[in-house]
């Protein structure tokens, strides 16, 4: 059974659970460069670089990993939001790309495996691409909107690199989250399916939307009905939202995506919204609670959390939904589905 083919299994019995947030736990551990830095030798400060410990201090991605796991995540991610060689370019740590996004891996398939070896139930390991900190959509100069930083190609090439090194680490799926910019998802897409065809097999895709404010639009101006239906010829094995806001004022919007697509829903919001220090307060039972209703009314297939949960959040999820049954994937009327910044239907 292929990892794809086992995800979708195991989702028809039951919610299953995703992991938390990386950044906030290694804050937590209050790191000093020397621990970012190690003995690899950059020209750069290496302090804030979370990536980078997967080759200088891979005992705390293991024991963040590890913590995820004991709480019950049956999904964990790599911690390679940024390992990509756009945002590694600001630690002068470009040429540390492959080696982190497969040492990563290797840390997220050992334990996975080691998980489903005690209990054999299955866990699975999705490899992390955040969106860089460039966008296609948008141009970052105001005097000059048809100017852009990198060209749809060399972003393509970007997310390859990743992508192909994450999948030599031993990653099930190509997570593809937090996209503001649904042109750079779609570079992602493209990265992931050119890699397809170069290793003759499957690469997954699971793919989630952050939304930048309350009407439900991503910085690009899609709508979440825009979106999916920009992204769904990707045949991803999940869609979702991430990020944004708390779990109460993502409700509307993961009903919205819930009605329209024919896959698995994986949402995970952020632990409430974050307070004047940029920390975030919302307790592990409220998060839990909210994203409780949304299972309650079989709108999700598996669920986590984003920036400021704990694996203290992922277990009050895992033990509010237990016994819940999963989300039933609808199918659509047939009709032609176009994306503008609004989804446009029609119908046959």
């Amino acid at each position: 059974m292929s990892a794809r083919e086992a995800l979708v299994e195991a989702a028809k019995s039951r919610i299953l659970i995703f992991d938390g947030a990386f950044g906030t736990q290694i804050q937590d551990r209050k790191l000093t460069e020397a621990d970012f830095a190690g003995d690899i030798g950059l020209n750069a400060d290496q302090k804030g670089n979370n990536d980078i410990l997967a080759l200088t201090r891979p005992d705390v991605i293991e024991d963040i990993t590890r913590a995820y796991l004991d709480a019950g995540s049956d999904v964990i991610s790599t911690n390679t939001f940024s390992a990509n060689r756009i945002s590694q370019a600001d630690y002068a740590a470009e040429d540390q790309v492959a080696a982190i996004n497969i040492a990563s891996g290797k840390i997220a398939r050992a334990l996975a495996d080691e998980y489903a070896a005690k209990d054999k139930k299955p866990r699975f390991v999705a490899g992390a691409i955040g969106p860089t900190n460039k966008t296609l959509s948008l141009s970052p100069d105001v005097e000059d909107p048809g100017y852009r930083e990198i060209s749809f190609d060399e972003l393509v090439a970007v997310y390859k690199e990743q992508a192909a090194a994450l999948v030599q680490g031993g990653v099930d799926f190509i997570l593809i989250e937090t996209v503001f910019d649904t042109l750079n998802a779609k570079a992602g897409v493209m990265a992931v399916k050119q890699l397809e065809t170069e290793l003759g097999r499957d690469v997954p895709l699971m793919i989630s939307m952050t939304l930048t404010d309350l009407s439900g639009r991503n910085l690009s101006g899609h709508t979440v009905e825009a979106f999916w239906y920009a992204v769904r010829h990707a045949n991803p094995v999940t869609i979702g939202l991430n990020c944004s806001f708390g779990a109460d004022q993502l409700r509307p919007h993961v009903q919205t995506l819930s009605r329209i697509a024919d896959t698995l829903l994986m949402a995970y919001p952020n632990a409430g919204l974050p307070n004047e220090l940029g920390e975030y307060d919302e307790m592990p039972e409220t998060t839990a609670s909210l994203v409780k209703q949304w299972a309650d009314n079989g709108q999700v297939n598996i669920l986590g959390g984003c920036c400021g949960s704990s694996p203290e959040h992922i277990s009050a999820i895992a033990d509010s939904v237990a016994g819940l049954p999963a989300r039933a994937i609808p199918t659509p009327d047939t009709a032609m589905r176009l994306s503008g910044l609004e989804a446009f239907v029609v119908a046959n």
